[in-house]
């Protein structure tokens, strides 16, 4: 006898239908999965064969053969044990019932439980999608599941109580979960800026980057602050909405990385890889793609501290998503796309000893190692960072004093108020901040006075600046403008804009 059940598969972010079939026929005894199986997939076999006998049901002695269509989809992870046990009892009559509108997600342990199973939330989200009214997921897994409203989410246990419940004997009540975005804990930040002593240019500068979500470069000699200034950005960036809240936990859904705490991501990631990461591990990839540390930080914050030090090929990838915002991944069975939409925050060392430029300690560089060492960072890189910053050795008299700078809290405010105003500019766009404005939207958006036009003029000439660059000024000093609360920029804001700059292009 042929059944069918209904699962889900992930491919990249998006959730991809998958049928499975179960024929239990006469002939030689044997247990035959079909359609692109990896080897999770195949071990499949003996897990749902111990689950249904030590769930008290009759595993059939006969030929069971399963196929998983479309037979041309890579089919990875343990997520069809539990429809293919359900087939097999709807195959061998020990189960009737119309699945035709559920979806069936879900491991097998060899006792008949049901164990977590990734990518749950854009599973949730192609059920809905494509009309289907009823999901069956791991218990722990409801509470993600449940974040797509107008789908009844059924909590399972174990095999024997979905059985159960389809026979209509101990019925399981659907999982009522809420979608309150009310942070339950405030996150843990590495200090407040009010603590960081001195750095006020630099701490003005991350507010202006948080403020429009723009790309950032610290350069300074160790021990000045970088490290702990970027750390501490988190402290300054606008609560999440919604919709982001729903983009961030898709992506940490699929890598198995949502907090066990709570099925949503409430607040901005903050991922920061250290410079010997892997070119796969940074960017996202593997034999079958997965979203990379671009990936995890969308709308939040990636740190890169001692750009230099890491990998010319991984560094260079970069180019593509802080330009477009996403990331491609091609490989021979296709091509992937995951969202990058994050704030680049980098530090760097002048020169390999650090101190090149320091006006206490001298440097041990020759001017060509100096020359070298900056150069492991192309132009074409640096002229996609909005902010160029030095970051200045703290004098003992800011380090020693009982003076405080201002509340992170306070500058927050500041932050919200101008990505308010970026939101109703935006408003019926795709756009949320001014970083993601294009060609027509700074032109539209980003006027400036005929002293400023002036300025920018010369400042092209003599800085020799591209045309992204001259892009990228007009949107940091609309987002200057913003957090002046000033409908139109002026010369004061360009100014600020045009100063953040490199001197010298690589």
């Amino acid at each position: 006898m042929l059944a069918k059940v209904i699962s889900c598969a992930v491919v990249g972010l998006d959730g991809a239908l998958v049928d499975v079939e179960v024929d239990v026929s006469g002939g030689q005894i044997g247990f035959t999965i079909v359609g692109l199986p990896d080897t999770a997939v195949q071990e499949s076999r003996e897990r749902v064969r111990a689950a249904v006998r030590n769930s008290g049901f009759a595993y059939p002695l006969k030929r069971i053969t399963v196929n998983l269509a479309p037979a041309d989809l890579r089919k990875e992870g343990p997520a069809y044990d539990l429809p293919m046990a359900v087939g097999l009892l709807l195959a061998s009559e020990q189960l009737a019932a119309d699945l035709s509108r559920a979806l069936i997600i879900g491991e097998l342990s060899l006792d008949g439980i049901v164990r977590h199973t990734n990518g749950v939330l854009p599973m949730a989200a192609v059920a809905r999608e494509r009309g289907f009214d009823t999901l069956f997921v791991p218990a722990s897994d409801a509470p993600e599941a449940a974040l797509i409203p107008d789908v009844n989410v059924y909590p399972i246990e174990t095999l024997f109580a979905l059985v159960m419940h389809l026979q209509g004997m101990q019925p399981i009540a659907p999982y009522r979960g809420t979608r309150d975005f009310t942070p339950e804990t405030s996150p843990t930040y590495a200090t407040d800026f009010s603590e960081i002593r001195g750095q006020e240019h630099v701490k003005r500068a991350l507010e202006v980057a948080a403020a429009g979500q723009h790309n950032i470069l610290m350069t300074g000699p160790p021990g000045a602050g970088k490290t702990l200034l970027a750390r501490s950005v988190p402290s300054i960036l606008p609560n999440l909405t919604l919709d982001e809240a729903l983009e961030i936990t898709r992506i940490y859904s699929v890598n198995d990385m949502l907090p066990s705490d709570s099925p949503l991501i409430r607040h901005r990631p903050f991922r920061a890889p250290h410079h010997t990461i892997s070119h796969a591990g940074l960017v996202g990839g593997g034999r079958w793609p997965h979203p990379g540390e671009i990936s995890l930080a969308h709308r939040g914050v990636l740190f890169l501290d001692e750009l230099p030090e890491f990998d010319t090929r991984s560094t260079e990838v970069l180019r593509q998503p802080l330009e477009d915002k996403f990331v491609s991944i091609a490989r021979v069975s296709g091509s992937l796309t995951f969202p990058a939409n994050f704030m680049l925050v980098a530090a760097m060392n002048p020169c390999q000893c650090g101190y090149y430029g320091d006006p206490v300690k001298e440097c041990t560089c020759s001017l060509a190692n100096v020359m070298r060492y900056q150069k492991r960072i192309s132009g074409p890189l640096l002229d996609r960072i909005d902010i160029h910053v030095e970051v200045p050795r703290v004098d003992y008299e800011k380090l020693s004093g009982d003076r405080l700078g201002e509340k992170s809290d306070a500058i927050r405010a500041r932050v919200e108020q101008a990505r308010e105003r970026q939101r109703a500019r935006f408003a019926g766009t795709k756009l949320q901040v001014n970083a993601d404005m294009g060609p027509a939207e700074v032109r539209q958006y980003c006027v400036i006075e005929d002293a400023g036009k002036n300025l920018l003029r010369a400042a092209m000439q003599q800085m020799q600046m591209s045309a992204r660059a001259y892009h990228r000024i007009l949107k940091l000093a609309r987002t200057i403008a913003d957090l002046g609360n000033s409908d139109k920029i002026e010369t004061p804001h360009l100014a600020e804009a045009i100063q953040y700059r490199p001197r010298k292009q690589a």
